[in-house]
């Protein structure tokens, strides 16, 4: 009794301090921020591609789902109730039931396939993942994806045992509905709200989880569940609103006709899409968003100016007893956040121009970065075809009359 209100006191004070955490978010800058990275990651180009992999790899991932079932015989009663279920929280109202119809037809059709069908079934649900996978880390800025084996088992145990998982929530709280029936019974909106709360809280832990997980770098808790509310939020909006337009403007059914649900379901999961990856961008950004301070707009060839300014700042360490700086002095000083810079710091290290140390101080204290080179011996032409204009058949001619083969990094700082 008093270890259970020891743990609720404890997780009170959690909840607290993440909405504290959560007060502290300067909004209106995450949703510049959260705009700008739209654009500049190509997110809407990203949702496309998953749409289509998410389209292919639907029948194989209920096909997978039906298998669990099977070898689960006391799960399958529940088995109709959580796939409407799921299809219901997860798709607007208005082509639920039609949705749910084709793919039960094509997950049967499917499951009569023979060994060899199977697998490739199979290999079309993992490739859902692994694309994932790989658009998160990009995200995130990691250029080294967990181990291939260490994927294929987090994935496969996702895949084999969430359907299992889920089955065990909704049969918990079937029988808690009907343990309490004598108290709720009398009220089907309270429970009806109780089952939608739950239902937000489920889709915001399944993207907290995949937040915190996926990208092989360090994901901290209560940015991951930022993240999942908002993607939570964003997906009861966007439902709300899609079937709004759906009842009220009813052009793809005069268009399409019967197949009226394709397209109105192509459209749901590219929104989905564009929400889970702004979710995921958010996630990725809280940590300079609450750092503080005003990062500055960047204008078109930030990265070579930035470049330039890393160089500089490095050099006038470099007569110091620090000699260097770390990731986090670096966008302190510049006004601009880790997942901006970083990539730029890998490109100066590809090019000799600096290096990074790998002795720490203290433990857990950065690696410092530092300039390795002679910025008035060093030509800027590396820098200037990544950045700003390649050195192609095409630009010589501009190569040769602005001098820049020649030009120095000295001669710029």
């Amino acid at each position: 009794m008093v270890g259970g209100i020891i743990a609720g006191m404890r997780f009170i004070r959690l909840i607290q301090g993440w909405l504290l955490e959560v007060s502290h978010v300067p909004w209106f800058h995450a949703l510049r921020t959260l705009r700008e990275r739209f654009r500049e990651d190509h997110l809407g180009l990203t949702a496309s591609s998953l749409t289509f992999t998410t389209t292919i790899a639907l029948v194989p991932f209920i096909t997978v789902a039906l298998a669990v079932f099977t070898a689960f015989p006391m799960f399958a009663k529940f088995q109709d109730v959580l796939q409407k279920w799921l299809i219901e929280s997860l798709v607007p109202d208005n082509i639920a039931r039609q949705v749910l119809g084709y793919l039960n037809q094509f997950a049967g059709k499917a499951s009569k396939l023979g060994s060899l069908g199977l697998v490739a079934l199979l290999f079309t649900a993992l490739a859902l993942v692994f694309t994932i996978d790989r658009t998160l880390n990009s995200i995130w800025r990691v250029r080294t994806p967990r181990p291939f084996a260490q994927r294929v088992v987090i994935y496969w145990s996702t895949i084999t045992l969430g359907p299992v998982l889920l089955a065990l929530s909704l049969s918990m709280t079937s029988y808690a509905v009907s343990f309490s029936k004598g108290l709720v019974g009398d009220l089907p909106g309270s429970v009806s709200v109780l089952l939608n709360i739950l239902q937000y809280i489920a889709v915001a832990a399944g993207m907290a989880a995949m937040f915190r997980f996926v990208p092989n770098t360090h994901v901290r808790w209560a940015h991951a569940w930022m993240g999942g509310v908002f993607v939570s939020t964003g997906m009861e909006v966007a439902k709300r609103v899609l079937a709004w337009y759906v009842s009220s403007v009813p052009t793809y059914s005069m268009v399409y006709g019967a197949f009226a649900t394709l397209p109105i379901l192509l459209v749901w999961i590219y929104v989905v899409w564009v929400i889970v990856l702004l979710g995921a961008a958010l996630t990725a950004y809280l940590p300079s968003l609450l750092a503080g301070g005003t990062l500055r707009r960047l204008p078109h060839g930030w990265r070579f100016q930035i470049s330039l300014e890393v160089v500089q700042l490095l050099e006038q360490v470099r007569a110091t007893d620090a000699k260097g700086l770390t990731l986090e002095q670096l966008c302190t000083t510049l006004h601009v956040d880790p997942l901006r810079l970083e990539p730029l710091l890998q490109t100066l290290i590809g090019f000799d121009w600096v290096g990074q140390l790998a002795e720490v101080i203290q433990p857990g204290a950065e690696a410092r970065y530092v300039l390795l080179i002679d910025p008035g011996s060093t030509l800027l032409e590396p820098l200037l075809s990544a950045w700003l204009v390649e050195r192609t058949p095409q630009t010589e001619k501009i190569w040769q009359i602005g001098r820049w083969p020649s030009v120095t990094l000295r001669e710029v700082l």
